[in-house]
């Protein structure tokens, strides 16, 4: 499909997962599509594949490939029209003392101490209780990506992380960790905020939000971000309030 490397997917491998427990309802078991972890294309191919809907863990890039559940959608803000609506600017009203920087990812015993603290107070008993420094690097920055942490800190304390990534066009989310202590702040929210800013700030068109699952009462929130498009499986398209893609 042409030389550029950019656009290059001849001989690209797929593989299923097979069945396994599923992470977002627990009765259900679960699919993934997931390319080649060993293609040294991966690097290249990673833009292209979040406009097909996939998303990155650590080195996987993967997408929900079950069969008869198809809750599961992938979701991305078009920066450029975002507007918050009166609770996101009332989040960044209360969150007016915070400052926010883009460093480099690459663990330091801070980050790592308030990603376990979350964990505990976030994730008890979901397989994640025992993260240490190996399962951050296998997590959260991986070894191939172009991923930066964007660090929000009050008064000089760290109240959160937002793991990054950045793309041709876009920014992804990865995943945001934050002071179990400060959940009134809002911080998961103030970060895909200032998540959108970022983007906006490089002109860049996109901010891919992973997996929006109607319902759910963790991944429910990615639909309070509008405007919002909804891939479909063979185009992205918008979402209106109210439509359950």
């Amino acid at each position: 499909m042409g030389t550029d490397p950019k656009h290059d997917t001849e001989g690209l491998r797929l593989f299923d997962t097979g069945a396994h427990s599923c992470g977002y309802w627990p009765e259900r078991t679960a699919r993934d599509l997931v390319l080649d972890p060993h293609d040294p294309r991966l690097p290249q191919l990673y833009p292209l594949a979040l406009s097909w809907g996939f998303r990155r863990s650590g080195d996987i890039v993967y997408r929900p490939h079950c069969g008869s559940c198809h809750a599961c959608v992938a979701v991305r803000v078009p920066v450029a029209d975002f507007v918050p609506d009166r609770s996101q600017r009332r989040c960044l009203r209360r969150n007016a003392d915070v400052e926010m920087r883009v460093v480099p990812a690459q663990r330091t015993d801070e980050q790592l101490a308030l990603y376990q603290r979350y964990l505990a107070a976030r994730h008890r008993g979901g397989g994640m209780d025992d993260h240490g420094a190996a399962e951050f690097e296998q997590f959260l920055v991986g070894a191939w990506a172009n991923g930066r942490f964007l660090e929000f800190r009050a008064h000089g304390q760290l109240l959160a992380v937002a793991v990054t990534d950045r793309a041709d066009d876009a920014l992804s989310a990865v995943y945001t960790f934050y002071d179990p202590d400060h959940a009134r702040r809002g911080l998961g929210t103030l970060a895909v905020l200032q998540q959108i800013a970022w983007a906006r700030r490089e002109q860049l068109a996109h901010l891919y939000l992973g997996y929006w699952i109607d319902g759910h009462r963790k991944m429910d929130y990615k639909r309070r971000f509008q405007p919002l498009e909804a891939f479909t499986g063979r185009e992205w398209r918008r979402m209106e309030p109210g439509d359950d893609a």
